[in-house]
Order: structure tokens, then sequence, then C-alpha cells
């Protein structure tokens, strides 16, 4: 039985009639077109002979690829600015003041003596020297409060009315 054939011109591939072979893989090639395992003449890549090494050049075919320079170069390191040793003094000296009293004091004026030293020459430090004068000034207060304190107790102790009859 036979269908009349459809509109637009198209042809119906089964009706063509009995096919010699199984039917047309659509993943192979086209007819007229050389399987892929079977190269042709004019295929730079094929062997010369059944063992014959491949016309391409063999490597890692992993291995990274060449890039390109960077297309602005790179920041320039900073200039190292040589960082006051008067400004190190004074903040160690001001930190040892919380042990021994006497150093706070003198932390604190050799950070007032680097500020003015790194003002003049332009060296680094200046945060050293500012914190050396805070801490040191903040400890020598703490320590005339304590011992103003310990005077005032002593006082009061002596002067107190110790006639209790003994």
């Amino acid at each position: 039985m036979s269908y009349p054939p459809p509109s637009g011109g198209w042809q119906d591939p089964s009706a063509a009639g009995p096919q010699s072979g199984p039917p047309a893989d659509p993943t192979l090639p086209m007819a007229g077109n050389p399987i892929p395992t079977q190269p042709t003449p004019a295929d730079p890549y094929a062997p010369a002979g059944p063992y014959a090494a491949p016309a391409y050049p063999v490597g890692d075919p992993y291995a990274a690829g060449g890039y390109p320079p960077p297309a602005y170069p790179a920041y320039a390191p900073a200039p190292s600015t040589k960082t006051n040793g008067l400004a190190i003094a004074a903040l160690v000296l001001s930190l040892l003041g919380f042990t021994s009293c006497i150093t706070a004091p003198i932390g604190a004026i050799m950070g007032h003596i680097a500020r003015k030293q790194i003002r003049e020459t332009g060296e680094g430090g200046d945060g050293m020297a500012k914190a050396g004068i805070i801490v040191g000034w903040i400890v020598t207060g703490l320590m005339v409060v304590l011992i103003t304190v310990y005077i005032v107790a002593i006082v009061i102790a002596v002067n107190s009315d110790t006639s209790s009859g003994y």
C-alpha cells in the first residue's frame, strides 16, 4: 500500500525502497567522506606505515601554554625608611615602666626627643615615639597617684590614736 506524497516535496526515506544494509548511523560521516579511522592520502596526520609515529608533535597534551607578559609593570617596593632607634627605646622603656616606676618618665621624655629627630630627619617610627610618650606619661601618672595613696595611708596610720590602753 502506498500513500500519496506529502506536500512540500518531502520524500519519506523508508518508502524509497528496500535498503541493502542496516539503517545509517547519524554519528558516522556522510557518504563520500572517509571514515575517521581511515585517513586519506592528503591527510597531513596520516602515518607513513602501519606502525609509524604520528606526524604531529608528540608531547604532554596537558602542558601549560605560554602566557603573555603582564600588561602593566609590577609595583616598585616601598622605599624602606630607617626607624628611629630612640623611638624604639622610648616605647620599650615606657612599657617597662609597669614593672619599674623610674623607666616610664624616661621613656616619655625619650619619645619627645625622638619625635623631634623624626621631624628633622624624616626617619620612620613616629607612631612608636608617640606610643612611648602616651604610655610613659600614663604609667608615670598612675605611679604618682599610687605613691600619693601610700603616703596618705602611712600618714593616717601614724597619726591615728593608738592609745587603746595597752
